[in-house]
């Protein structure tokens, strides 16, 4: 099995949140649980989870608040995972830039598919390198196809992992990204250290 993402479920009942957990670790999923808005979003900045499973009903602040905030700056995939079953309250979310809507009661195998299916969307939503193949920031300029780094006009030579690096950074520009985090993406391994 190949290594599998880490999934965000933001659900306030205890029991569904922990069926979600326990099934989805039971797949290869690593898994963070909050039971909050505010614990969610405290956990999407600070483990950068790559989906997220969101309660619409969540008992300090309502679950489409968080998608629109999310959608202001990520693309991640936003599964919800709701007791709303109305049509209009399904569009809502969609039209907020939820990626699926799972009305409850639902199936493992069903919700499973559809997380499968939010994990190839994350292949041609993140390619490794920024939308326009050039980066130009003052007097940094990185061209990601060509894999070439000039500082005013100067090549830079860097080491393959030198350079995704700086793609990472690049692409998470003006965010604070965790020692973990930078782990997972650049060199492709979770660390167990906590420290």
């Amino acid at each position: 099995m190949s290594e599998r993402c880490t999934i965000l479920v933001i659900e306030d009942d205890k029991y569904i949140a922990n069926f979600l957990a326990v099934s989805l670790q039971k797949h290869g999923y690593t898994v963070l649980v909050a039971d909050t808005a505010a614990s969610g979003l405290f956990y999407y900045t600070s483990h950068h989870p790559d989906i997220i499973l969101l309660d619409l009903g969540l008992p300090d602040r309502d679950g489409l608040e968080i998608i629109s905030e999310l959608r202001q700056h990520d693309t991640l995939p936003i599964l919800v995972v709701s007791a709303r079953g109305q049509e209009f309250e399904k569009i809502e979310a969609l039209d907020l830039g939820a990626d699926d809507y799972i009305t409850k009661p639902f199936h493992m195998g069903e919700l499973l598919a559809r997380v499968r299916g939010a994990e190839r969307s994350l292949l041609t939503r993140s390619s490794p390198q920024p939308a326009s193949p050039i980066y130009r920031n003052r007097c940094l300029t990185v061209d990601f196809d060509r894999h070439m780094v000039q500082i005013d006009g100067q090549d830079v030579h860097l080491t393959p992992i030198e350079f995704k690096l700086l793609q990472l950074l690049i692409k998470h520009e003006g965010k604070v990204l965790t020692h973990r985090f930078i782990l997972r993406e650049v060199w492709g391994y979770e660390s167990s250290d906590t420290s």
